[in-house]
């Protein structure tokens, strides 16, 4: 089995466009509020939570740090709904991709958030689970909630796929 590295770039809304909404103040539309003591960042991501009776869903996910370099064993999807995620502290994290359709390993991108920054996937955008580095980091999350399945799972043990550097 041949060894595959997913190379890592910097996260930017240009590069993630293809995958969903980078979450930041900088370049985010604006206005003041709050008779001039805050400003409002509007427009910052497109929810996708609706489908067959969902309901959106906040929450707070904890994910503790994953050592480097990190064997690539699966991927994720929600084909009726985007997924959201923001560091409730000012930690960069490693964020996998790939497009909707059919999983193919080569296809995977790897960015790397920088302090600040959040991700909202697109609906049936393949996305590695949570990766902390360095630390624990809680994440506000916004998805879908409803009594229906909404997660599908690919095994990817089979393949010898690694981001990070050796």
């Amino acid at each position: 089995m041949e060894r595959m590295q997913v190379p890592i770039r910097p996260l930017t809304r240009e590069s993630f466009r293809p995958y969903g909404d980078v979450i930041q103040v900088a370049e985010s539309r604006h206005y003041t509020i709050n008779q001039g003591w805050a400003e409002r960042y509007v427009d910052v991501a497109s929810l996708d939570l609706l489908q067959d009776d969902g309901k959106p869903n906040v929450g707070i996910v904890r994910a503790e740090a994953r050592p480097m370099p990190l064997r690539i064993k699966l991927m994720e999807r929600h084909p009726k709904s985007s997924q959201l995620f923001i560091p409730l502290a000012p930690r960069p994290f490693l964020v996998l991709v790939a497009a909707p359709g059919e999983l193919r390993p080569e296809n995977i991108t790897a960015f790397r958030t920088m302090a600040g920054q959040g991700v909202n996937y697109g609906r049936g955008v393949w996305h590695h689970p949570l990766i902390a580095l360095d630390q624990s980091t809680d994440f506000l999350v916004v998805d879908r909630h409803a009594k229906d399945e909404n997660c599908d799972e690919v095994s990817l043990e089979h393949f010898d796929l690694w981001v990070g550097e050796f």
